[in-house]
């Protein structure tokens, strides 16, 4: 029994102080109906100034009910005050227990004090709601006020939330602030693409074109009005926004074709090696020999299209007829450059080789106006962007840095020249070198002076570097988890980065709807504006994807399509290497031939020459035969004649003594006469014949 009455005893406490709770939130609330009664001026005729002497009635300041919330805002806190009956009041959906007729019930005195805010959807900024209790002040509510109110043109992000939101204190940023760059960031499903999908149409409204890249495909939606419906215009009503449906002057890009948009191609030398060095993975020793893989291209006049072109000079520098070159590079090892060979073909096989080639695209483009005057937005198309981060990050870095290069010096202006919005930023900063990010540092820091605004879209702020972040103006942060010691990490810092304000920012982060997000941005003074807690208004473009054969259509009536559509093979380094290869090769052949000729021609010779020398040697052996044959007949002629001689010396001396004499009158007549003689002469005729035509 003891018990019972103790915890009746504590209930009863518990709602008393519930009760003095409410009290003091009705005289705050009776007091601010006062001032804005007053502000108002009597607007509206017949409206009584709120009874303020309500509040020293001992009463309690219920919330309104669901209810209620058609009736006025003067109203409804005119309305607070009621009797507490002694026990203390709660706000609409808890209930206070009765200590006399239960006494075993229990109230949460923190629970019980806190109030719950209300909305009211009729209110505008035109007919401003009484400030709703909530974590901040009168004065700081004030302060927004003031520090978000612009001269010049602006930005519409949304209505203040202090326990409801407050139409007549509008949250914006200055449209010439948007060069010192921004962040939207916040977990997955929170409404960073439809807050991104809002900057970018007023952005493009006010003249400024838009380059932003639809990882989702969720943005295509801003080429055609959104359609209204009894859930958004409650929404918009009760933020002060007067939403009417309305289309943006939209082009749609695809990268290297991947997709249905124009194409968005860039060549290698235009690339450079610091970029690809990044999406290759290639480490500082890499990264530098690839460098001078460009410079010597460049020197030998060698084109880098595409990444054919680039496998094609390492090819080139690591076969036999580039090692001189090779060497003469100083640094670059045949085992680096094979290396770098492997990484280009992976990355090829990968399907990346369809973003490099020509003809490339001229990024000023993407500075272009409607003929209305309004800004045209560049959606570039990225689908499967999970399979290829690196390229996806690195091919916008390119953008950026090419935009740097071409656009002249403009400074501070009234308006940016480009707003280009970098979605999934933490890809561009995933494993990159640290010449890597310097790069990306100088570009962002240097760019503002070129009239481009970025705006970085990633889940939290810690994965840009400092050095990126010390350079952005606007943040728009929503909601963040901390589910891990991680997340709790990561929330605890980007509390630490922002300016100090009445907010418990720990809790309101991890506690703002979707659509709702904390603000703080650069004033036209340059100054950071006051933090504030805000819903944000709705895009007036669709909010769903086009139809597939609608962007089809669009994209076909694109006058861009005809100069980018269609790839093109140029010249290149891979023809130049390849004719100049099959002209060496062909000189080799023709050299080749030639020295086989001059062998086949000494050969020949050499031949000739030993078959000359064999026949001067046979006729040399003829000649002395011959002659030896004629010596030969000769001494048989002579002996023959010889020994005629002596027969017919003989003969004649019998003749004589026979004859008389006669036969010794001829006697050559007598030895041809007889047989002997006459074939001595056939072989002495013979003899010398023969020898006489061997000698011709």
């Amino acid at each position: 029994m003891t018990d019972a009455v103790e915890q009746a005893r504590a209930a009863a406490a518990a709602a008393q102080a519930a009760a003095e709770e409410a009290r003091r939130l009705a005289d705050e609330a009776a007091r601010r109906a006062e001032e804005l009664a007053a502000a108002l001026g009597r607007a509206t005729e017949g409206t009584a100034a709120p009874d303020v002497s309500r509040a020293g009635e001992g009463t309690a300041a219920p919330a309104a009910s669901r209810a209620d919330e058609a009736t006025t805002a003067v109203d409804a806190t005119a309305s607070t005050a009621g009797p507490t009956g002694g026990t203390g009041t709660a706000p609409p959906g808890r209930t206070v227990p009765d200590a006399t007729t239960d006494p075993s019930s229990t109230t949460d005195p923190t629970s019980a004090a806190d109030p719950v805010s209300t909305t009211d959807p009729t209110s505008t900024s035109d007919h401003p709601q009484v400030p709703a209790t909530g974590p901040l002040g009168a004065d700081a509510v004030e302060a927004i006020r003031a520090g978000y109110a612009v001269e010049g043109t602006a930005l519409e992000l949304g209505a203040l939330v202090n326990g409801v939101p407050l139409p007549d204190v509008q949250v914006r940023i200055p449209l010439g602030m948007l060069n010192r760059h921004g962040l939207v960031a916040g977990a997955t499903g929170t409404g960073k693409t439809r807050t991104l999908q809002l900057l970018a149409e007023q952005i493009a409204a006010n003249g400024v074109p838009v380059f932003a890249a639809d990882v989702k495909g969720d943005l295509s939606g801003l080429a055609e009005a959104g359609a209204p419906n009894a859930k958004l215009l409650a929404r918009t009503e009760a933020i002060g926004q007067r939403w009417q449906g309305t289309a943006s002057q939209t082009e749609f890009y695809s990268l290297g074709g991947q997709g249905t948009g124009v194409p968005i191609r860039a060549t290698v030398s235009g690339f450079g090696p610091l970029l690809l060095s990044k999406v290759l993975g290639l480490n500082a020793t890499q990264e530098s020999s690839l460098g001078l893989v460009f410079h010597h291209a460049e020197r030998a006049g060698l084109p880098l299209v595409d990444l054919s072109d680039l496998r094609a000079v390492l090819t080139y520098l690591v076969s036999d007829q580039g090692k001189a070159e090779l060497a003469e590079l100083g640094g670059l090892s045949k085992q680096t450059a094979g290396v770098i060979l492997r990484e280009l073909v992976t990355f090829a096989d990968k399907g990346a080789d369809r973003f490099f080639g020509e003809p490339e695209i001229d990024t000023r483009e993407f500075l272009r106006t409607a003929p209305d005057g309004r800004g045209i937005v560049s959606l570039l198309e990225v689908p499967g962007v999970q399979d290829q981060p690196e390229v996806f990050s690195t091919f916008l870095m390119w953008l950026l840095a090419d935009l740097f290069n071409e656009l002249p010096e403009v400074g501070d202006t009234d308006k940016p020249e480009l707003v280009f919005f970098f979605d999934e930023a933490h890809l561009l900063f995933s494993g990159s070198s640290k010449d890597f990010r310097e790069q990306i540092v100088r570009t962002v820091r240097l760019i503002r002076s070129k009239g481009v605004g970025i705006v970085f879209v990633t889940q939290t702020p810690e994965d840009l570097p400092d050095d990126v972040l010390a350079q952005l103006g606007s943040r728009v942060q929503h909601q963040l988890r901390a589910h891990t010691p991680d997340d709790a990490k990561a929330l605890r810092a980007t509390v630490s980065t922002y300016p100090t304000s009445d907010y418990d920012l720990g809790e309101v982060l991890t506690s703002l709807a979707t659509g709702e997000a904390i603000v703080t941005v650069m004033d036209e003074d340059g100054a950071p504006t006051p933090v504030a807690w805000t819903r944000l208004r709705a895009p007036q473009g669709s909010m769903d994807a086009l139809p597939s054969d609608v962007l089809e259509a669009r994209v076909a009536s694109s006058p861009l399509l005809a100069r980018y559509g269609t790839s093109v093979d140029p010249e290149s380094a891979r023809e130049v290497l390849a004719a100049r290869m099959e002209s060496a090769a062909a000189e080799a052949a023709a050299a080749q031939a030639q020295a086989d000729a001059e062998q086949e021609a000494a050969r020949a010779a050499a031949e000739a020459a030993k078959e000359a020398a064999a026949q001067a040697a046979r006729d040399e052996r003829e000649r002395k035969a011959a002659q030896a044959e004629y010596e030969r007949t000769q001494r048989e002629f002579e002996q023959a004649e010889r020994a005629a001689a002596g027969r017919r010396s003989r003969s004649s001396s019998t003749r004589s003594s026979r004859s008389g004499g006669r036969a010794g009158d001829d006697p050559l007549g007598g030895l041809l006469g007889n047989g002997l003689g006459q074939t001595i002469a056939k072989e002495v005729v013979r003899g010398i014949f023969s020898t006489l035509r061997r000698r011709r």
